[in-house]
């Protein structure tokens, strides 16, 4: 059955309008290139066809090439089209090189493989909102379809180097002002115009121009290699750890140097390259896996459908809930926001205009924006504006009793429909919904640091929450631009559980003589924005003893207590804030590596009866990654064991977007199936010998080492907590 496909109607005008039909988005499916084709070869067969204009259905160009089929040619399940073929024979020689004359017509979005073909056409018609970008680094390959070659023939190379480098799409308004689109019309007219355009290219009334072998947007040869080393110098700066980056460099390069054929060869064969590597598959993973999280059985599979929220309010103006009202501002709701006195009202308010004033200043918000956005603010110091409010976000100090009454206050003045969150980060819900009766509208919306920043929403729903209100909450999240997952109760809900293990295993391998400064090297190298140790300092001792007192209480089997960050804690070493914790830091926060923590090691080390291994003083940074983060692929093991996540997935979005693990390792399941679970198993039983329980394997890890199972196929045994 064909995926997608195009249509052709010629006009009386004699312009064939060629339709790219593909729903949602259009995307270049090998049946879709194919028809593309062959319509095409019928267009200039037709005596009656002067030209040909290319649009797509439904307002939508086309969003590039079809990523489902990526998963399909890595998986061995469809054989891998040839590039060069799509790339020289039909992009080139049958669009571009075409007889006739062609057009784009260009609305909604065309992107990747979709801007590629508009390229080959012979000019471009767009709406002045569509967006246009080559995004194909996102997903660890590069343009295949020739943009490398005739981007930066369109628009110049160093802007064409910005926006395949870092996927930088433009809006058809700055595509026209760069040279990329030909002209600006509403929607209403743009097939109207680009027919038009196409029959005045073949009246010589406007230029007809192939992209490929454009000139003069080219910088000189001396000069475009050095704006190409710049580029290299920066690529291998900002991510070290890629690859398709600098093979994106090479490509370009060839074709300035040895002309755009050369470089549509070598771009051709470096995307079949690109397709099958580890980055590649890891990326395509995170893209699905990352869409799959607004699937969740027993929420999203009932039928219901999100309530509108009007009017939200929040309690606390700290740093994380003058960042939660930021955000929701942002996104255009009102928001009422509760402090407990003046002063810290106006504190809380004060965050705010900063955090809306660093918009403004990286030029992403105007100043009559931010006048707008700020006054969907309204401060308060009690509940009487609460009778209207259809959502509360509750982010004060981590004190049960205090949030316990916060929850019984809200129940007397908020509406019967309103849902009563919380941003808790460690405390169980149901403890905290304990003396109020509406505990099917208590749920967790647990945001991260900082809330205006943070990619990810998890929502941790109770055996009592209702599935509405899962689901109006999952609407709020897609509304404000974060990624929502739906957990399951427990300490630490499924990121900061997770990850506990993390920050402990380091601490551990520190009184055992691994240095802090080598661990967090190690963790920064391996792909982390930082290490355990510089992490602790930016949330601060106190926030770090108290959360591993949470975990010590409820995991102490499996739980490391070290004494390092209390006896740093004494001596008023609490952090980054303080200017000194695990590095001192000068009046730019800027970290340095401090001798002085050695005395702190030592005393440790001879509190908990331990002496450095000399074993520890020869390992690998790759030794080093596994010693903190195989302890935390096993916590994960246990959250989907528990049926805290629905699935493995879940947890690899969770670990990049809460906790930056690397994307282009395609999240910790994944990049732990990647090691082989019978590794990670011998690795954990190795150290547990060793250095006791903290590593021991729990069951799920265990049972599929010894059946071969993958750690991201559906627990049995789960306790199904959603």
């Amino acid at each position: 059955m064909a995926k997608g496909s195009t249509t052709i109607e010629v006009g009386a005008d004699g312009v064939a309008v060629i339709t790219i039909v593909n729903p949602p988005v259009n995307s270049l499916s090998i049946d879709v290139l194919y028809s593309l084709k062959d319509n095409y070869e019928q267009a200039l067969k037709r005596n009656d066809v002067k030209a040909i204009v290319v649009t797509g259905a439904r307002g939508k160009f086309s969003g590039g090439f079809d990523i489902s089929a990526f998963s399909a040619i890595q998986g061995g399940d469809t054989r891998q089209p040839n590039a060069d073929f799509i790339s020289i024979e039909i992009v080139t020689n049958t669009l571009e090189a075409a007889k006739k004359p062609s057009v784009a017509a260009i609305d909604g979005l065309a992107l990747g493989g979709g801007l590629e073909i508009a390229m080959a056409c012979h000019a471009r018609i767009s709406t002045s909102n569509a967006q246009l970008g080559l995004p194909e680094l996102q997903l660890g390959v590069i343009p295949g379809f020739g943009g490398t070659q005739r981007l930066p023939r369109l628009v110049g190379l160093t802007k064409a180097l910005e926006m395949i480098l870092l996927s930088k799409s433009v809006k058809g308004e700055e595509g026209h002002s760069l040279g990329l689109v030909d002209a600006i019309v509403p929607p209403d007219q743009l097939v109207i115009t680009a027919r038009q355009w196409a029959l005045d290219i073949i009246e010589f009334r406007r230029p007809w121009i192939r992209s490929l072998f454009k000139t003069d947007k080219l910088e000189p040869l001396g000069e475009a290699r050095e704006i190409l080393t710049f580029a290299r110098a920066q690529a291998k700066k900002q991510a070290a750890n890629l690859q398709h980056p600098l093979v994106c460099i090479d490509v370009i390069e060839e074709g300035i140097v040895s002309g755009p054929l050369a470089g549509l060869r070598k771009e051709a064969s470096s995307f079949q390259q690109l397709l099958v590597s580890d980055t590649c598959k890891c990326l395509v993973h995170v893209f699905f896996a990352q869409r799959a999280t607004s699937k969740v059985p027993g929420i999203t599979d009932l039928g219901l459908t999100p309530r509108k929220t009007k009017k939200v309010a929040v309690l606390g103006g700290g740093l994380m809930g003058s960042g939660i009202v930021t955000v929701l501002i942002m996104s255009g709701f009102p928001v009422i926001l509760k402090e407990v006195n003046k002063d810290f009202l106006k504190a809380g308010i004060d965050r705010i205009k900063a955090n809306l004033q660093s918009q403004v200043k990286k030029g992403k918000m105007t100043d009559e924006k931010f006048e707008k956005t700020i006054s969907l603010v309204k401060g308060v110091l009690d509940y009487e504006c609460f009778r209207d409010v259809d959502v509360v976000i509750e982010a004060v100090i981590e004190n049960v009793s205090l949030k316990q009454q916060i929850f019984a206050d809200l129940e007397k003045y908020c509406p019967s429909h309103c849902i009563f969150a919380s941003n808790t980060s460690t405390i169980d819900l149901d403890l905290i919904g304990e003396k109020t009766s509406s505990q099917d509208r208590i749920v967790g919306a647990h945001f991260f640091s900082p809330a205006h920043v943070m990619p990810l929403l998890e929502i941790v729903r109770t055996s009592k929450t209702s599935p509405q209100i899962v689901v109006d909450l999952m609407d709020i999240g897609k509304k404000i631009r974060k990624t929502p997952i739906v957990v399951g109760n427990c300490t630490g809900f499924a990121v900061n559980r997770m990850f506990f293990p993390y920050t402990q295993s380091a601490l551990l391998f520190v009184d055992r003589g691994l240095d802090v400064y080598n661990i967090d090297r190690a963790c920064s190298k391996f792909g982390m924005p930082m290490g355990p140790f510089r992490m602790i300092d930016l949330v601060g001792f106190g926030v770090g003893v108290a959360t591993g007192i949470q975990y010590l209480q409820k995991f102490p089997d499996r739980s490391y207590k070290s004494v390092l960050m209390p006896l740093m804690l004494e001596d008023k070493r609490s952090g980054e804030a303080a200017l000194k914790g695990f590095y001192k830091y000068d009046n730019r926060r800027k970290a340095i590596v401090d001798p002085e923590i050695n005395k702190y090691i030592e005393k440790s080390r001879k509190m908990a009866g331990v002496t450095p291994d000399p074993e520890l003083l020869k390992v690998s940074d790759k030794d080093i990654v596994e010693m903190v983060f195989l302890p935390v692929v096993n916590e994960a093991c246990r959250v989907l064991d528990e049926g805290i996540a629905v699935k493995a997935s879940d947890l690899d979005i969770a670990s990049i977007m809460g906790m930056g693990f690397p994307p282009y390792r395609g999240g910790i399941i994944f990049w732990a199936e990647s090691l082989g679970v019978s590794y990670i198993h011998k690795r954990l039983e190795e150290w547990t010998k060793k250095y006791g329980n903290f590593f021991k394997p729990c069951a799920y890890l265990t049972e599929r080492a010894a059946n071969g199972r993958p750690l991201s196929a559906s627990a049995e045994r789960g306790k199904a907590r959603l």
